[in-house]
C-alpha cells in the first residue's frame, strides 16, 4: 500500500518530535481516515505528492525561540492556502503557526504541565462544535511557551484556567491550534474535538476500510511482481509475518515460497502448532526447517545477550540462502522478492525527531529486517504492511480468514527463549523449564479469560539458584520470572 495511491482523504501529520504523535495518527484512523506522519521538516514535494486534504502539526519538545528550532518548509503556508488545505496545530504546532504568521509567542510566566481545565469563551466555534461560551472541560497541557499576540485575523476561542490561550482559529484562512494534546486520554473529550474538526469543519469522509486496503495491496503485489517472478517469505509464527505471507499468496498463488526454521529456541510445541495453521487452515506453501542442533551448538557457552542475537541471525541467514540456492535449482531461475512483515511503528521509531541533529529518513529498524543477506541475491522487498499498525493488521489478518486465535497470539522475539533464559541456554534443562513454566503462564491466564486483555505475557529463566520449601524438603533451585504487560499497539506498555 503506497500512501499516494490512498483513494480516501489523507490527513497528514508533520511531526515535530511530540511522544504523542503516534497517537495522533492512532486517533485518526479510529475515525475510518487514513493518516500518515512525516517529518516536520520534510520538503515541500514530500507533502505536495502526498495531496493532503488536512494536515496536523504535532506538538515537540523544542521552544520556537531556539536557534535550531524546527520548521515547517518554504512555501508551506503558500501550498495550504492555494489549494484549501485545512491545517491544525497542536502544542508547539499551535506555536508555530503563530510565529509564521505574524504574532508573538513568549516564553509563559505560569507555564503549564499536565491536567488543566479550559473554558470556551467563543460560540460556534470551529473546534468546540455546539460547546457553548462558558462550557469547561479537563486537557493535557504540555508547554512552557504561551501565545502573547495573535496574528491578524486569528481569535482566542478557549483559555486555561490560568488564562493562558489555549485554543485559537482563523476560519477564513483555514488554520486552526490548540495548546493542549486532544490526542491522550487525559484530555477526555479530545476525540469529539478532533471528530468534529475533521468531519464538521475540513469535511472529511469516513471511507478508509480494511476491506479496501487488501483489495489494493492485492492489486499492488500483482503489478510490481511479473508473472514469471517469484517471492520467497521467512514466516516467523508470528501474526505480521503470517498476515504477510497469506497476503501475497492471495495475489500470487504458490510463486510465494515460505520458509520456517525451528532454531530450537520456539516455545512448546511451537512448531507443530503454526505448521497446523499454515498447512490446514491458510494452505500456505512452507518449507519445515529443523535446524534446532546447528543453532544449539553455536550457542553453547555463549552467555551474552547481544552474542546470542548475532549467532541466531547468521545462522538463519546461511540457511536461508540456502534455502534460495535449492529454490533457484528447482525453478531454473532466482526468486526475485522478499516479504517481510514491517509495521507503521517500525518506520515511525527509526524517524529521528527533528532538532536531533540527525537526518530524518524513514528507514526501518535493523532488527525487522532479514539483514546480511548475501548481496548476490539482489532481493526487491515487499511490505505490504509498513503503512499498518499492529491492531489494523489483526483486522486486516481477519478478513483473510486467519484464525482468530492464532491473530490474537502474543508478540515473541526474534531470538526467541535464547533471549529469556539468562547465561548459557544449553546448560542443564534450562530450556525445557523455561518450555513447560511457559506454557502452564500463558494456560493459566487464557483459562482466567485474561489473555486478550494483556498485549503480551512470558516466563524469563533467571540463571540463579534460591532456597524454598517443596513437600517437606527444603530446596535450592532455579528461579524463573512472570511478566506480564499491558498495551495498545506495542509502542508504550504498563505492567
Amino acid at each position: 500500500m503506497e500512501a499516494q495511491k490512498v483513494k480516501s482523504d489523507l490527513v497528514l501529520i508533520l511531526d515535530f518530535g511530540s511522544q504523542y504523535t503516534h497517537l495522533i495518527t492512532r486517533r485518526i484512523r479510529a475515525l475510518s481516515v487514513f493518516s500518515l506522519c512525516i517529518s516536520g521538516t520534510s520538503s515541500l514535494k514530500s507533502i505536495t505528492d502526498l495531496n493532503p486534504r488536512v494536515i496536523i502539526l504535532s506538538g515537540g519538545p523544542h521552544s520556537v525561540h531556539a536557534p535550531d528550532a524546527p520548521v515547517f518548509c518554504d512555501g508551506f503556508i503558500d501550498f495550504v492556502e492555494k489549494n484549501g488545505v485545512h491545517v491544525l496545530g497542536i502544542c508547539y504546532g499551535l506555536q508555530l503557526i503563530v510565529q509564521s504568521l505574524g504574532g508573538t509567542v513568549k516564553i509563559g510566566e505560569k507555564q503549564e504541565y499536565g491536567k488543566m481545565n479550559i473554558e470556551v469563551i467563543s460560540e460556534n466555534s470551529g473546534l468546540f462544535g455546539d460547546k457553548v461560551k462558558g462550557d469547561k472541560q479537563d486537557v493535557w497541557m504540555s508547554h512552557g511557551d504561551e501565545v502573547s499576540k495573535l496574528p491578524d485575523g486569528f481569535k482566542v476561542v478557549a483559555v486555561s484556567q490560568q488564562g493562558a490561550v489555549a485554543a485559537i482559529e482563523n476560519p477564513s484562512r483555514k488554520f486552526y491550534g490548540l495548546q493542549y494534546h486532544p490526542e491522550v486520554t487525559h484530555s477526555p473529550q479530545g476525540m469529539e474535538t478532533l471528530r468534529y474538526f475533521l468531519f464538521d469543519v475540513c469535511g472529511i469522509n469516513a471511507d478508509w476500510k480494511m476491506e479496501d486496503v487488501m483489495n489494493e495491496e492485492i492489486s499492488v503485489i500483482k503489478s510490481t511482481v511479473g508473472p514469471d517472478d517469484h517471492v520467497i517469505c521467512a514466516l516467523s509464527g508470528g501474526v505480521d509475518s503470517t498476515v504477510a505471507a497469506t497476503l501475497v499468496h492471495k495475489a500470487i498463488g504458490d510463486r510465494l515460497h515460505c520458509i520456517f526454521v525451528d532454531n530450537g529456541l520456539l516455545r512448546y510445541k511451537e512448531r507443530e502448532r503454526v505448521m497446523d495453521t499454515f498447512e490446514q487452515h491458510l494452505h500456505l506453501p512452507v518449507t519445515s526447517v529443523d535446524a534446532s542442533e546447528q543453532f544449539l551448538s553455536e550457542l553453547k557457552g555463549v552467555v551474552d545477550p547481544e552474542k546470542k542475537r548475532k549467532i541466531i541471525g547468521k545462522n538463519f541467514i546461511c540457511i536461508f540462502d540456502d534455502f534460495a540456492q535449492e529454490l533457484e535449482k528447482k525453478l531454473g531461475k532466482k526468486p526475485a522478492y522478499l516479504v517481510q512483515g514491517t509495521l507503521y511503528p517500525d518506520v515511525i521509531e527509526s524517524c529521528p525527531p527533528p532538532g536531533s541533529g540527525r537526518n530524518h529518513s524513514h528507514t526501518i529498524k535493523s532488527h525487522h529486517n532479514v539483514g546480511g543477506l548475501p548481496k548476490d541475491m539482489k532481493l526487491k522487498l515487499i511490505e505490504p504492511l509498513k503503512l499498518l499498525f499492529k491492531d489494523e493488521v489483526r483486522a486486516l489478518g481477519k478478513i483473510l480468514d486467519i484464525p482468530e486465535g492464532f491473530l490474537k497470539r502474543h508478540p515473541f522475539p526474534g531470538p526467541g527463549l535464547a533471549v529469556r533464559v539468562l547465561g548459557d541456554v544449553t546448560e542443564g534443562n534450562h530450556l525445557e523449564i523455561l518450555r513447560q513454566v511457559d506454557e502452564i503462564f500463558i494456560q493459566s491466564i487464557k483459562d482466567a479469560g485474561l489473555y486478550d486483555e494483556i498485549w503480551q505475557a512470558f516466563a524469563v529463566f533467571l540463571g540463579i539458584l534460591s532456597v524454598g520449601v517443596q513437600g517437606d524438603q527444603r530446596t535450592h533451585s532455579h528461579v524463573v520470572s512472570l511478566r506480564a504487560v499491558t498495551s495498545r499497539d506495542g509502542m508504550t506498555a504498563d505492567w
